[in-house]
């Protein structure tokens, strides 16, 4: 019945599914029917939703963007997480740092005002930008927990190098980024703290991978070409939110679970809302494994082989999502 929702409904579908156990889900569709209109009744009729009804019906921007005055009120797009990393606060707690220099020169001891340099302290940091910059990474960009990447008021690229790994850490917001044309990079040594830095092997060259990391949210920022996924998440990842992305021009978008013989990635849950999958993607959007995943409220408007696919027993509760298949009858799977 999800699908057959109009955008409205669709939006007020997934404020409760967002807060609700999976075991839950059944009981909402049973509870849902059509009345004399064709539209749905259910548990969301008369709900108030509060500072969430500004106007797009999308929570997450409703919830920030409808404060004038956000730009000195950052912190509160913590609060404005859905789903599985909804509880994601990544710099919330700490100071701000602004970035004021775009280059990667040394990635063992990194210069202050460098994104690196952010990235790898040990206090909670929100992380803004001074200018529009082009970061162009030497190497895997390690992040360290308790952070917040955000993007917002300038036009940032990290491109044409290493990206962005989170790795058995926790609490990561990532915001307001173009993230495109990562590299392989590796066999080097990284600082990934103040106090440590060591050997990194070769690194796959996604746009973001999440490696058991927990309370990680990806949120409104436009990923395409690059050299493996553009957001991978195995190893026992969990509690993420996918939303608000734009992806295009890639082969094998998202994978969600490292292999069908790696059991730990049955604990995985995450939610995939509100991204506009687009122009020149082939696969994997995403493609899951072991775990229980919300593919909710996205748009998909181009593809060649499959949109959503998954093996080794996933749970993938499809809803709301809008589909327009590709044309070629050979590019289908």
């Amino acid at each position: 019945m999800a699908e057959l929702l109009t955008i409205k409904g669709v939006s007020l579908l997934f404020l409760i599914l967002f807060i609700l156990p999976p075991e839950s889900l059944s009981r909402l569709h049973q509870n849902a029917t059509p009345d004399s209109s064709g539209a749905v009744r259910n548990s969301t009729r008369g709900r108030k939703l509060g500072y969430f009804s500004c106007g797009t019906g999308n929570p997450i921007d409703d919830c920030w963007r409808c404060n004038p005055d956000w730009q000195n009120n950052r912190k509160q797009l913590a609060d404005c997480g859905i789903g599985f990393g909804r509880n994601a606060i990544g710099g919330r707690d700490g100071q701000f740092y602004v970035v004021t220099d775009p280059s990667d020169d040394d990635v063992v001891n990194p210069r202050q005002g460098t994104l690196r340099h952010a990235v790898i302290q040990e206090e909670p940091l929100w992380i803004t930008f001074k200018r529009d910059m082009v970061i162009t990474l030497k190497q895997e960009l390690i992040m360290n927990s308790f952070k917040t990447i955000d993007g917002r008021g300038a036009n940032v690229h990290i491109a044409n190098g290493a990206c962005i790994t989170i790795q058995f850490i926790t609490n990561v917001i990532i915001h307001g980024l173009h993230i495109h044309d990562c590299k392989q990079t590796g066999n080097a040594m990284v600082r990934s703290s103040p106090s440590h830095y060591g050997w990194r092997t070769m690194a796959d060259g996604d746009g973001i991978s999440i490696f058991g990391a927990s309370q990680i949210w990806v949120d409104h920022n436009s990923l395409s070409n690059c050299a493996d996924g553009l957001v991978d998440a195995i190893m026992g990842s969990t509690a993420i939110t996918i939303s608000n992305n734009y992806f295009t021009h890639h082969n094998e978008v998202m994978l969600l679970g490292h292999s069908d013989s790696y059991v730990r990635d049955k604990q995985m849950q995450v939610t995939i809302a509100f991204n506009h999958f687009g122009e020149g993607l082939i696969q994997r959007m995403p493609r899951c494994r072991h775990g229980y995943f919300h593919v909710v409220n996205n748009d998909y408007t181009h593809w060649e082989m499959y949109a959503i696919g998954g093996s080794a027993e996933p749970t993938i509760n499809s809803q709301g999502n809008r589909y327009l298949a590709p044309i070629n009858p050979f590019a289908k799977e």
